[in-house]
Formats: C-alpha cells, structure tokens, sequence
C-alpha cells in the first residue's frame, strides 16, 4: 500500500477547502459563474466536471507514465537521442491532456442529451466548454508533471475526484446566494456579473479560514 488513511484525509481536506480550484486558485470561473443560477443547473454542472475530473485523472496519468515522462518505456527506443533526455513530454503533454479532457466531455454530454434532455438543454453551451476548463486541465497538470510529489496512480484518481467534488460544493453555494440575491433589491449597475464576482471574492475571502489545515 503506497498511501496512509493521513495521506487521503490531507487530499481531501485540501482540493475541497484549502486550495478549492475555483474559489482558492480561481481555475474554472467560467462555468462556476455562468452555470450557478440555478441549484438543480449548478449540481449537475458539478457532477460532469467531477466525472470528467476522474476519468481525466486516471487516463492522463497512465498516458503519462507510459508514454510522455523521459522514462517511459512505450516509444522511448524510437525517439531521437536529443529527445531522450526529456521524452514526449515538451511536446505532447497539452495536446494529449486535451483530447483526452474532449473525449471524455463527448461521452458526458452525449449521456445527457440521451439521459437528461432537461438538464442537457439548461447547460446548453458550456457543458462543452467543459473541454477548455482550465480547472480539469489543471487537476491533470497537478496530478502528473506539475505534481509536487510523485503520485501513485490511485492518488491521482483520487485527488482528481475531491477536486471534482470540491468543484461541485462550491457550485450549490454560489446558486443559493445568487437565487436569494434575484430576490433582492441589487442596484442597477451592479446586476448580473458585477455582483456575481463580488460574491465569488467573499466566498474565496471566507475559504481563506482554511487556509494551512493542510
């Protein structure tokens, strides 16, 4: 067993509360801003993101080890000796995280259109734009190259699905307040995405009482 119940407890702590990628490292905004309106909308935006999350975790970690890192045994003998140093990472990595992200996005929104029309027809566009959500590439980068400790790929998935799940908690938090918020008395100037982004500043100043539990 290459972890400790200590171990999982400090992940889970961390990509939910301390550094929550949307309301700590400000990755993600896009569809936390546009798909909060609604609790029943921001729920299940959360959970396609946390399944992309997962899966993307798990796939880019395996594509990682076996086949990007210098040491990789798959195509390493194939590459030139100028390239052996660093393998297929430089080159690779963003690219192949994407597709992978897009894959995954495809298969998601594909059961949603199949599954739940209703829920599928209120994300409209930026369920696809769960592709370019720097928030899953983000988890990918953190889980493999950008990792500051080598991860085993059981702790990749794992951090992958808190970091998923803490992407969903953030998400029926900022719906409530902006579902109380269309029933008061806004100023004018400050409807719409102004008071929005100032709701999402005090969120992200409250998430700083966590900060160094983990």
């Amino acid at each position: 067993m290459d972890w400790s119940w200590g171990q999982l407890l400090s992940i889970i702590v961390s990509v939910t509360l301390v550094s929550n990628y949307v309301l700590s490292r400000f990755l993600g905004l896009c569809p936390f801003v546009n798909s909060s309106d609604r609790t029943d909308k921001a729920f299940g935006m959360g959970m396609a993101v946390t399944f992309v999350m997962t899966l993307a975790s798990f796939v880019t970690y395996l594509l990682y080890t076996f086949v990007l890192r210098p040491d990789a045994p798959l195509f390493r003998s194939m590459l030139p000796d100028a390239m052996r140093p660093y393998g297929l990472e430089p080159v690779l990595r963003t690219v192949s995280y994407i597709l992978v992200i897009a894959s995954l996005v495809q298969l998601v929104e594909t059961f949603m259109r199949k599954m739940i029309p209703a829920l599928y027809k209120s994300l409209g566009i930026f369920l696809p734009l769960i592709t370019t959500n720097c928030a899953v590439l983000g988890v990918t980068l953190l889980n493999t190259t950008d990792a500051p400790e080598e991860l085993s790929l059981f702790l990749a998935t794992f951090q992958g699905f808190f970091a998923g799940l803490g992407f969903t908690f953030a998400m029926p938090l900022m719906s409530g307040v902006r579902e109380r918020l269309a029933q008061l008395p806004v100023p004018e100037p400050l409807k719409g995405a102004p008071i929005t982004f100032i709701c999402t500043g005090l969120m992200a100043l409250a998430f700083l009482g966590f900060a160094g539990m983990a």
